[in-house]
């Protein structure tokens, strides 16, 4: 199947139902597209392995980078009912994104994205995308190519910010093991924030502190941090890494 590329045009006109907390909600792509900037990636369906691991975890973590660009707001759309979507939302706890139900594939059919999964037993869904979309207008579009499966190779958040700012620096994958009233952990997440490095807080039990820790670092004592799947250290480490960073 060749996908026709919707650059330099306008976003359909649409409204969407969605909910928000107990009730049922609309917005338009007016109310969406109007006036900002605003990145779209689309995908296959909520809770599937690919969408709820990489796609919007990355475009979640990598807002800050965006926002300094002049973004206004991330967008996912999917082809799933309004209450999957909300169910999907609070389970990727990914705040700095916004889930969009197509739930009739109307949005996506009028980009020329719908396709068949019947062979998944998903009926029709969307092609998995991306889009910068300025004022209402496709500025650009990055459409998987037509492989069978479900390729995902240039809908990604860094390919994304790399045409935004192909010299950007691409924050780093923090995460960060603590315990409950531990200062040294203050510390490091104090010398984190000062450099305005984001992280992910791994809290740990006193019960669990000395094995979990030992088995990733050899230590027994918290925090201890890894970067990129890199293994930094204790406090000093992670006051000196931040140091650099900044």
């Amino acid at each position: 199947m060749q996908f026709s590329s919707y650059e330099q045009r306008a976003i359909p006109s649409m409204v969407f139902k969605y909910r928000n907390q107990t009730e049922w909600a609309e917005i338009s792509t007016a109310d969406l597209f109007d006036n900002k900037n605003v990145i779209v990636f689309s995908l296959p369906g909520a809770f599937t392995p690919t969408c709820s691991s990489t796609h919007v975890p990355r475009f979640n973590e990598l807002w800050p980078a965006f926002k300094a660009l002049g973004i206004d707001a991330i967008v996912c759309i999917s082809v799933n009912d309004p209450f999957v979507m909300q169910a999907w939302a609070a389970d990727q706890q990914a705040e700095n994104v916004f889930f969009l139900p197509d739930g009739n594939g109307k949005f996506t059919e009028a980009m020329g994205l719908l396709v068949s999964k019947e062979d998944l037993n998903f009926g029709q869904r969307s092609w998995r995308y991306s889009m910068l979309v300025r004022n209402g207008v496709v500025e650009k579009q990055f459409i998987e190519p037509d492989e069978p499966g479900d390729p995902f190779h240039v809908s990604d958040a860094d390919t994304m910010l790399s045409y935004l700012a192909p010299q950007a620096k691409v924050p780093p994958r923090v995460v960060l093991f603590t315990k409950k009233a531990c200062g040294f952990c203050q510390r490091a997440k104090n010398a984190l924030d000062a450099a305005n490095i984001s992280y992910a807080t791994v809290e740990l039990s006193n019960a669990d502190r000395g094995t979990v820790v030992y088995a990733l670092t050899g230590k027994t004592t918290v925090p201890q941090m890894f970067v990129d799947g890199t293994y930094i250290g204790d406090t000093e480490a992670i006051e000196q890494f931040a140091r650099a960073y900044g």
